[in-house]
């Protein structure tokens, strides 16, 4: 099944989205950006620096944690992604949100859904960003490329996925959210057809 940014605009705009309405959770937002590049449709990543607080060397979306100034979580994302990696806020075009996600670290992740025409040129933040990560999506279409593991993270019990990327793993809520974002847009689709 071949996905376009218009086929996620298109699910997105009837999706009710689930919201964990746990307010003990620090609020955070992921930028999840689509885009197309040789004819395929990517998704931005980050490796992030053993030096950041919280999720050392793992792969992720670009984000962080709500700030008080930011008007919500829309903001949220498009400020840290801007600051994470330079992307200006004027090259994404949100096409909605996706339900939250609560981390075993105490987060509920609100992934903001967007695209970009092409990819501009980006800049990592030392600090927080080791490398920038073009993926692209059939890698997380195909089942073949999926591992899942049985894992107790702070005493709760869970299934962990796992995709490979040439040489970087890519697991934990980054991997959970693509793969129940992926899962509801396939069964949209094909409801559709």
């Amino acid at each position: 099944m071949i996905i376009t940014v218009d086929h996620i605009a298109s699910f997105l705009q009837g999706f009710r989205r689930k919201e964990l309405q746990k307010p003990q959770l620090k609020k955070a937002a992921v930028l999840m950006l689509f885009y197309s590049k040789n004819g395929e449709l990517y998704v931005l990543l980050t490796k992030r620096t053993e030096d950041v607080e919280h999720h050392k060397g793992q792969i992720s979306f670009p984000g962080g944690s709500q700030d008080d100034v930011d008007q919500d979580l829309v903001v949220t994302a498009l400020r840290e992604s801007e600051e994470e990696i330079g992307l200006p806020r004027e090259d994404v075009r949100v096409l909605g949100l996706f339900d939250e996600y609560e981390t075993p670290s105490g987060f509920a992740i609100t992934p903001v859904v967007a695209s970009t025409a092409a990819l501009p040129p980006l800049t990592p933040q030392a600090v927080e960003v080791a490398e920038i990560l073009e993926v692209p999506l059939s890698l997380f279409m195909d089942k073949r490329n999926e591992r899942v593991e049985q894992r107790a993270p702070f005493g709760v019990p869970l299934e962990v996925y796992f995709y490979r990327f040439g040489d970087h793993e890519i697991w934990g809520a980054t991997a959970a959210i693509l793969r129940s974002f992926l899962l509801s847009l396939r069964q949209s689709l094909e409801a559709q057809m």
